[in-house]
Formats: C-alpha cells, structure tokens, sequence
C-alpha cells in the first residue's frame, strides 16, 4: 500500500508538472499576442512587468487600469487588466515553482544517493541498524532548508513535503531507467523508502506550532521513528525465512544472492553481528539515536536555507 501511495505521488507529481508547462506555455504565448511584447517572459521573471513602456503605448494604458501606478512603479502597463496581470504572475510562479521542482530532483536526489543511495534501493541492505539510521539523518538536510525557504518567505507549511516528491521522482526515474531499463532488475524487488508521511508529520508539526525550534525538536526526532514503522509495512514481507540448499536466509537474503549488488551479499548478516546490535535487537534504539541527530542536523540546516534564500545587494560593482 504503501509503495502504491509512493508511485501514485510520483505520477501526480508528473502530471501537475505537464499541465503546467503547458498552461503556462499557452498562458505567455496568448499574453505575447495580445500586447506585441517579445520580452515579456523576461520581464516577468525579472519582476519589471509594471515598468513604464515607450509614449507610444501611452493612451493604450491610459483607456485601462493602470496597474503599474497602482504597484507603485512608473505609469505604464503592457497588460490591459489587472486580470491580466495576475493571470502572467500566476503563469510566471507556476514556471519558477516547476523550475525549482526540477533542481530539487537533481540536487536533493545527487545528495541522497551519495550519502544513502545502497540502503535506499537494495532489499537486501534494509537493515535494522545502518538504515533507520542513516537515511532520517541525510533526509533531513534539505527538508530543514525548504521549510525555511517556504515558511519564512510564503508561510507555507509544505517545504518537506515539496522536496520528498522531488526526491521520490528522481527515484522512480532513476529505479525505472537504471535498474530496470539497463540491469533488467525487477522493479517489485527494489523501491524507494517511503518517506511522504515523515515529510507530512514535520511539515504539520511546522504549521501547529508556528516555531521552527518546536519542529526542530519534536518534528525531527518523529520524523526519525516514523521511518523504519513506516515502511515496515512494505519491508515486513522480505523478512520471511526460507532455506535454499540447506542453509536458512531471508528473501530478502535471497534476492541479494541473486541479484549481487555493488557490496557485499553477506551484509546484513554483519552488521547484525557487529557492535551496531549494542543498541538493542530491534530498531527503536537506533531510530531514537537517529532522532536526536537529526535535531542537530535540522539546527544546521535551518540556517543553510536561511543562508541560500537571504538577498543580498551590492551598492558598489
């Protein structure tokens, strides 16, 4: 069930994508026509969509609301309605909030992979210690950034959830052309971590208590035990015992027997054996461990996005 959620999220997060190029493609090109403006896509991600045009167009503005004057920019407008004006700006924020979509598949899923990528996609490595982990700890760098870009400038409460869907379709493309396209490796024996209901719990924890202290503290350290219960659901079934040629394994085993991976088959095994196992025999002592990590990871990052959405102007070139 859990994995249906994750492909059907990725299929949404597609079609929005399609739908909004292509209303705001049609949007810029109707706009385009109707005012003779070639540049006014540029003026428009610029922010000078109200500055004055040449005298020319002086009485065409004149006959209708001038919307420039009203934003306190100089007289002159290249829309003849403010309905029109709002229409480009919707057009123009659908644009940049795809754009920005697109970098957070590239950047977000390049860290992820780097930091967490084996543990992410292998059956066979979802352990009960590396796992719970290490992927809350790498998952919630850029979810402490976006919250800060989204909260701070918009007061939306949806920066872990907008990064999670990028993340989760920079996966399934990655599952479906690399994995399946290139190796021939089934798609039913590798997913993605589920991770939407940990970015949804941090991102309501945000918008309950309004303070990023609060969400640093209690949405990060929920957002750590919500991983390994959350997917269990999905991991639950690869945990079964079985015996092949004598000896008893997992499926999970079995399937890294099969389909060797870049490390070692015999993983898991090790680190249940390892020193890791001082945390207990199940996966609650590392999650909380994670937890507490996590906290001081989101202080740190809160500020990386407050580093990256500051502006700052220079008064002298």
């Amino acid at each position: 069930m859990t994995s249906f959620l994750n492909i059907a999220a990725f299929i949404f997060s597609v079609l929005a994508a399609i739908i909004a190029i292509v209303a705001g493609t049609s949007e810029v090109r109707r706009l385009r026509e109707r005012t003779g403006d070639d540049s006014l896509l540029t003026s428009i991600l610029s922010g000078s969509i109200f500055q004055s045009r040449t005298a020319d167009t002086a009485n065409e503005s004149a006959k209708a609301p001038n919307v420039g004057a009203l934003a306190g920019a100089l007289a002159g407008s290249p829309f003849t309605s403010r309905a029109e004006a709002a229409r480009a700006i919707k057009t123009a924020d659908l644009l940049l909030t795809i754009a920005l979509f697109l970098i957070m598949i590239g950047g977000y899923h390049v860290h992820y992979m780097l930091t967490s990528g084996d543990w992410d996609f292998w059956i066979n490595l979802k352990d009960r210690r590396f796992w719970p982990i290490v992927l809350p700890i790498m998952l919630v760098t850029f979810v402490a950034a976006a919250q800060y870009f989204f909260w701070e400038n918009f007061r939306l409460p949806i920066g872990a959830t907008f990064v999670s869907l990028a993340l989760l379709a920079g996966e399934w493309i990655d599952l479906y052309v690399s994995f399946w396209g290139w190796t021939y490796l089934p798609v039913t024996l590798s997913w993605p971590t589920s991770i939407i209901p940990m970015a949804l719990f941090i991102d309501i924890v945000l918008l309950l208590s309004r303070s990023w202290i609060v969400t640093a503290t209690v949405g990060s350290m929920g957002f750590s035990l919500l991983m390994y219960s959350n997917n269990w659901v999905i991991l639950a079934p690869f945990h079964q015992a079985s015996e092949q040629y004598g000896t008893l394994m997992s499926l999970a085993d079995v399937i890294g027997f099969h389909y060797v991976s870049p490390t070692m088959p015999e993983y898991i095994r090790i680190i249940e054996r390892g020193t890791m196992r001082t945390f207990g025999k199940d996966a609650v002592g590392p999650s909380f461990f994670a937890g507490f990590v996590s906290i001081i990871v989101y202080f740190v990052w809160w500020h990386v996005g407050k580093m990256f959405s500051t502006l700052s102007y220079m008064a002298k070139i």
